[in-house]
């Protein structure tokens, strides 16, 4: 009985990591960990927030007896924000993180970020959105200048692979073939900067006053 494969898809996500005020000196070696675990970091910026920023951010957690601890402590320094993206990034930054409280985490899960670098249930040095849902409103919060247009995936992903991609790049395989460079990778990567069928096209008129 022949198995039948499903059709490899694109799925790229995005999800808000937040290096929080007391372990902002640890930037440096947090977004190294960062990208050696396969995330891309797309947009990243430093600021301090206001309480009242942070009582917006966190306003799912309003009415919670330690709300006015989170927004004082978020509020009292410098954050680090950025915008992670790789396959299934919200649940790999989630584990990424281990449990939001850095006690328990240095239990179960010794490895975590927050394990290493949190203190308590409150400092738990890293922050990252629950959901893709939660990513989107985040990062609108922390990056209002982007725009977060929605990835294709499935049916409309192949339609643009098909239309945008395959053509060009089948064309450059085929020069490839013929050529047989010594070094395929940066003879195929110059091609396609090259032939890049959407590469602006300069056209300079030479006028008569150039002329003379």
């Amino acid at each position: 009985m022949q198995m039948l494969m499903p059709e490899p898809q694109i799925f790229v996500e995005r999800t808000l990591a937040l290096i929080k005020p007391d372990v902002v000196d640890k930037e440096e070696e947090i977004e190294d960990l960062i990208l050696r675990s396969g995330f891309l970091i797309v947009q990243k910026r430093k600021l301090q927030l206001s309480p009242e920023q942070c009582s917006n951010f966190y306003a799912d957690q309003y009415g919670k007896m330690f709300f006015p601890n989170l927004t004082a402590y978020m509020s009292s320094g410098p954050l680090v924000a950025m915008v992670l993206a790789r396959h299934c990034a919200v649940s790999y930054w989630k584990e990424l993180l281990g449990p939001s409280n850095s006690i328990r985490a240095r239990r179960t899960h010794p490895y975590s970020l927050r394990a290493i670098y949190g203190t308590d249930g409150l400092r738990n040095a890293l922050h990252g959105s629950l959901s893709i849902s939660s990513a989107e409103r985040e990062i609108r919060f922390m990056f209002p200048e982007v725009i977060l247009e929605p990835i294709p995936a499935g049916q409309r992903a192949r339609d643009y692979l098909n239309l945008c991609v395959k053509p060009t790049l089948l064309a450059g395989l085929t020069a490839l073939c013929k050529e047989k460079p010594a070094d395929p990778m940066t003879w195929l990567a110059d091609w396609l900067i090259e032939h890049n069928p959407n590469k602006p096209r300069l056209h300079h008129q030479i006028t008569e006053e150039e002329h003379q």
